[in-house]
């Protein structure tokens, strides 16, 4: 079991590395936000488990969940001193597993983890498939008609989304908040301009998005 840790206290970070390292977790300590941001831009399909604080100096624990959540269902523990009802609801919103308020059993947090991962590793089917186009979406991978393709993280997460959705009509509004997030403030054309780039990049499976004039974008088999 890999971990990814994101905490800026760093005796809660010493406490925790050291007890999930004696139960044989391989665990990775990040201690502000703009590192765990540039982290998880980098991807996180090498861990098993995020571990996330919320007042973290930088960026806050609720921006590096939004960003996690734009390309990976990994699961995400939110471990903070913020014990408030909306912000315990924001955190589930933004697609956390569990929020634990500190202080918490190290015992109780190591065996949810075990939970999370256990039960991740039962999801088997992790391929979204739509005519030519496969999306693996725990390696994080697309395939057309067998062969890989490289896809920017923007361009993933729209597939996945339409993927997710095929053969419904998605407007631009929708597809900034789920891949730009509720937080985005620009144009809507920035669409256009990644799924301009994302056609291009699936070849001739590009031609399965289809623009509906005056209302947005739909992915069919064909």
């Amino acid at each position: 079991m890999k971990i990814l840790l994101i905490e800026d206290d760093q005796q809660i970070c010493k406490v925790i590395q050291k007890y999930f390292s004696d139960q044989g977790a391989d665990i990775t300590a990040v201690t502000d936000g703009i590192s765990a941001m540039e982290c998880v831009s980098d991807g996180v399909g090498e861990y098993s488990v995020v571990l996330l604080d919320i007042m973290l100096p930088g960026a806050d624990g609720f921006s590096v969940c939004r960003s996690i959540r734009r390309n990976s269902n990994i699961p995400v523990i939110f471990i903070t001193a913020k014990g408030r009802e909306e912000d315990i609801l924001h955190g589930y919103a933004l697609g956390c597993d569990d929020y634990i308020v500190k202080p918490f059993l190290l015992s109780a947090l190591y065996a949810k983890c075990c939970a999370l991962v256990k039960r991740t590793e039962q999801q088997t089917d992790t391929l979204l498939t739509c005519g030519a186009i496969t999306l693996d979406t725990k390696k994080l991978t697309c395939c057309v008609s067998g062969q890989e393709v490289e896809l920017t993280p923007k361009g993933f997460a729209i597939l996945y989304y339409m993927m997710e959705h095929k053969g419904w009509i998605i407007d631009r509004d929708t597809l900034l908040s789920k891949v730009w997030g509720d937080d985005y403030f620009g144009i809507d054309r920035v669409v256009d301009n990644h799924m301009k780039r994302l056609r291009k990049a699936l070849g001739s499976a590009g031609s399965q998005i289809h623009t509906v004039f005056g209302r947005g974008y739909k992915l069919t088999d064909n």
